[in-house]
Parts: C-alpha cells; structure tokens; sequence
C-alpha cells in the first residue's frame, strides 16, 4: 500500500481543491472581525479626546504630533489635513512600520522607550488595537485621540493660531450638513467598504456591500462631472476623507480586495478630482505609493499568502494636469 502523506495543518483537500480552514479562519478574526452574516466590523476608536484651551489638551505648538503608518488611508487623511491647514512646524510626525512577523506597528527606532505602538498604548494606559493615526501629546505622554475623523476636525479647528492657513477652514458652517452627509455614504461603502469587500466572509456580504461600493462611486462620478469637489467649488473635509481610498484604489483595492468591477481610471470625473487633490500644496508628499504597495500586498498575508508585491499598475492621473484633457 502506498504510504500516504499527512496533509499540513489547518488545510484540507475538498473536491480537488486546497482550502484554508482552521489556520485562517483564525488569521482572519483576529485581523478582520465580522458579523454572522460574514460582514466585516471594524472595531471602534477607543480615544476620542480634543485641543481645546481650557482642556486636559490646550493648544501649544510644540506640544503635539501625529503617530501615522504611510501605508495607512486613515492616517494619510490626518497627514493630508496637516499640509492644508499648513501646521508642519507645529505638529510634529512620527512614521511607524508595519512587522509582518509580529502583525503590528513597529517604531525603526524606539519611541517614549517603546519599541512597538502596542507597548505605547500599553505605556499610556489603552486597551484594545494599537492602530494609527494617533495624536499624541509629548507633555502629557497620553494619546489625545486615535480616531482620524476627529484629528482631522482638531487640526481644522484648533490649532489655528499656529497655522501657516488659518483662514482655510475645511469644515465651514455653511456646509457641515453637506460634508456630513458625504461623510456618512463614503465612510461606510468607500472607505470603510472597501475593506468590507476585501474582508467579506461570504458571498452574500461581498456581493451587497461591493453593489453598495460601486453605487457610491458613480454617484460621485455624476457629481463631479458638474463641479470640482464634493460640497461645490471648495475643498473640504469631505474630500480630505475620500481622497485616501481614491489614491489606493487602482494599486490595491481594485485587485487584493477584489473591488474590480471598475477602476478609478475608468471614471473621467474621478480621475481629474484625483489628479486636482494630488496636485493641491502639501498633498503630493503625503502619498507613498511604494509604502501603500508593500504594507498591503507584504502584510495582509490571508489574502496574499505569497507576499508577492505587483510591479504596476500605473497611474495617469497622477501626473502633471493638462487643461485640455478633460475640456
């Protein structure tokens, strides 16, 4: 009798096909949790504190600074919010790396005497996921907030005083309604559903939240096709919070997360609304291509077991804006 091999752990043979079980069912709910209906949850932000003159944080311009991955379309909007706002010299930034061997954000070198960002939630007292952005308060040693909806609305509204733009309001009172709305849709089918594709545990949960993300892009398609943002002919946080999930959207999305029904490449409006955020001061140089790439390709390793980083796609949009491509 032929000698029979023992299959690897947690993978099984069914009707010809290698499957992941055990193994990466585990993986993925540490990395993803879902819903039983297979819909992926994300956990909510434990720190939601704020600058504010007669708060536990009062503004300064030497006292605070943004703990980001580059790789990361949460912290990249923080980053974006810091170029606008012109506030470089008074909000300092520290880059953390992703560790694929110890799945979490390591400092290239140590930071308030830690060497990874859970050591720092640990050191300040945070329980739970050690995620980025943080805003962070040297003075203090304490982690003000760790949610990037907030720190974008903090580095809009309160730390003006020390702002290269202080006139720049990105949240103005006659649009709130507007940009909440827009926030509202984008948050939970664009940049939350994106990831709901990638992380989606069933075929049903795929299929309605990749309808819902697909709706939403041309939804804002027909828009732009008629003005430069979102909320009309200024630039504002609503598009502070897209523009992230547009950026990756053709290099990482389209194919890992399998959101590949279209690419933003396919959508005229889209493109020059890329092309125009891109090219706004500041902005070009919070976009890391290679480290967006390698944190996603290089660490999400469920979905790309070999770790394999593709070489392309190339993004036209991004170049230099021709006035006459879109006349």
């Amino acid at each position: 009798m032929a000698k029979q091999t023992a299959l690897p752990p947690g993978l099984l043979i069914r009707t010809g096909k290698w499957v992941w079980t055990t193994l990466w069912q585990r993986m993925m709910a540490q990395m993803a949790p879902s819903t039983e209906g297979g819909d992926y949850q994300r956990p909510p932000s434990q720190c939601r504190g704020w600058i504010e003159p007669q708060g536990a944080h009062p503004p300064d311009p030497q006292r605070y600074g943004l703990i980001v991955g580059m790789g990361c379309p949460w912290a990249h909007r923080t980053l974006i919010t810091r170029a606008l706002k012109g506030l470089e010299n008074a909000v300092a930034v520290v880059v953390v790396e992703p560790s694929p061997n110890e799945g979490c954000w390591v400092f290239p070198t140590p930071f308030q005497n830690c060497r990874t960002l859970p050591e720092l939630y640990r050191q300040a007292g945070i329980a739970g996921r050690a995620t980025v952005p943080v805003l962070w308060d040297f003075q203090t040693a304490t982690i003000v907030n760790n949610d990037s909806a907030d720190i974008i609305q903090v580095l809009n509204q309160s730390l003006n005083e020390f702002a290269d733009y202080p006139d720049r309001d990105l949240y103005p009172d006659p649009c709130k309604a507007e940009i909440d709305a827009w926030n509202e849709r984008i948050y939970a089918s664009v940049n939350n559903g994106v990831y709901r594709c990638g992380f989606a545990q069933t075929q049903a949960a795929y299929d309605r939240v990749c309808g819902d993300l697909f709706d939403t892009l041309d939804a804002i398609e027909a828009t732009l096709a008629h003005q430069a943002y979102l909320c009309g002919d200024a630039l504002t946080l609503a598009d502070v919070r897209l523009f992230p999930t547009l950026f990756r959207f053709d290099a990482v999305y389209y194919s890992l997360f399998k959101c590949n029904r279209r690419r933003i490449q396919d959508y005229p409006a889209l493109c020059r609304y890329v092309q125009t955020l891109y090219h706004q001061p500041g902005v070009a140089a919070t976009c890391d291509l290679t480290a967006v790439k390698r944190d996603y390709y290089g660490n999400l390793f469920p979905l790309n077991p070999g770790g394999i980083i593709p070489a392309g796609p190339d993004l036209p949009y991004l170049s230099e804006i021709d006035p006459t491509e879109y006349a």
